[in-house]
């Protein structure tokens, strides 16, 4: 039983081919979304149209073009965006059961878990759990105990982690980040809850608090027009928080995007009677009606800003396209939301496909990945580095895929 719920909340975001319903007719052709227009690779061929790209498997070509450009000791340290990329790697191994993955990923945990399960990590930010899933994963994969004494230090540390007077735990534990909730923290540790609870047999702890975490972020971010606030401040004290409010003045794409994800992989892990999933489901259906209305209807992606699509400095994203794909077409297939949202989910995904190339080297190549960012204005977001390759994009690339490549 242990290892059919752990298998269960760790391939949240796989679902078998075989299953798969058809998509409406409605959806419009791949060829009616145009090829990128900004950052033009001047090596890169462009990649295949979406209706032909089921003949490529285009998670393992990511896979393999990342795997190429950088060894486990030189990816990057113990970090959030790299956590993400590795997670997104193992789902692919847990369709392929190719063993280069996983090796991958174990050599890369090394570098950080002792023999003795030790880690030289303080967990003082919600940011530096998100990898604890890759020591949850390679705890199941290996049985080994050192993955699990490390993962039980991110486990430990929430008993002592500051929290706002409703129980929402701070983005970090620094004076710079007291009494603030980014939406981007919610999908940093909830994930980890879940999958940690279900293989540590520690659910009547993760289970609630992950849906707690979830539902008092969701109840200070979002707002009257269904999307939510990129961050909160208990205090108001922040340069960016509203005197009244406290909340952050714009819908950054990446930060719903991450509070997207977490809440459809919570719902896949929490018990059906769990005593919050009802609102949970609630601000999931209000967010999608949102994401819905502010898709771009000419490439099916969505904007840095979410909502201010129409400005002529903003852009369209490729990893919150990703998150809102996965989450929409994830919480079609799960019930969680109507079934309509599987063709939302499919103009998104055509849109996501436009923005990856092939280089002469034979490398993939995915575009308009905005970089590491922190709270700011409209400027602020829109003049932010347009990365190609980013691993904030690249994880949330395979995610998605993983979701919806057997359409």
């Amino acid at each position: 039983m242990r290892r059919r719920r752990l298998r269960a909340a760790l391939t949240a975001a796989v679902l078998t081919t075989a299953t798969l319903a058809a998509l409406p007719a409605a959806v419009p052709p791949a060829s009616a979304i145009p090829a990128p227009a900004v950052l033009p690779l001047a090596s890169a061929v462009p990649a295949a149209p979406a209706h032909q790209a089921a003949a490529r498997d285009w998670s393992m070509a990511v896979v393999d073009s990342t795997m190429a450009r950088y060894t486990p000791a030189t990816i990057g340290g113990w970090s959030y965006p790299v956590g993400l990329y590795l997670y997104g790697q193992y789902l692919v191994h847990r369709r392929t059961h190719d063993p280069r993955l996983l090796s991958y990923i174990k050599s890369y945990a090394d570098r950080f878990v002792s023999s003795d399960g030790s880690i030289n990590q303080s967990f003082n930010s919600l940011d530096s759990m998100q990898a604890g899933r890759l020591l949850v994963i390679l705890h199941h994969e290996t049985g080994q105990d050192r993955y699990g004494k490390a993962a039980q230090k991110i486990r430990d540390r929430l008993n002592s982690y500051p929290r706002t007077s409703d129980g929402g735990f701070w983005h970090a534990d620094t004076s710079s980040r007291a009494h603030q909730l980014w939406a981007d923290g919610t999908y940093m540790v909830n994930p980890f809850l879940v999958e940690y609870g279900a293989e540590f047999h520690d659910s009547a702890y993760t289970d609630e608090e992950a849906a707690r975490q979830l539902y008092v972020y969701g109840r200070h971010l979002q707002v009257a027009n269904g999307l939510l606030r990129h961050a909160y401040d208990e205090s108001r004290t922040a340069s960016w928080a509203d005197p009244a409010t406290g909340l952050a003045p714009e819908h950054w794409c990446r930060a719903v995007g991450w509070y997207a994800m977490a809440l459809t992989d919570v719902l896949d892990a929490i018990p059906a009677g769990q005593s919050q999933r009802p609102q949970l489901l609630g601000i999931f259906r209000t967010l999608a009606s949102a994401l819905e209305k502010y898709q771009d209807p000419v490439s099916g992606r969505w904007f840095q800003v979410v909502d201010k699509g129409a400005r002529p400095d903003n852009w369209t994203e490729t990893s919150c396209s990703s998150m809102f794909t996965y989450a929409l077409d994830r919480g079609a297939r799960q019930g969680y939301l109507d079934p309509h949202f599987k063709a939302v989910a499919r103009r998104g995904y055509e849109g996501v496909l436009a923005r990856l190339s092939v280089g002469t080297d034979g490398r993939t190549n995915l575009a308009d990945i905005s970089v590491g960012t922190d709270v700011g204005d409209y400027a602020y977001y829109v003049g932010r580095t347009r990365a190609v390759n980013d691993f904030h994009g690249l994880g949330a690339f395979l995610i998605m895929n993983e979701q919806l490549r057997g359409d």
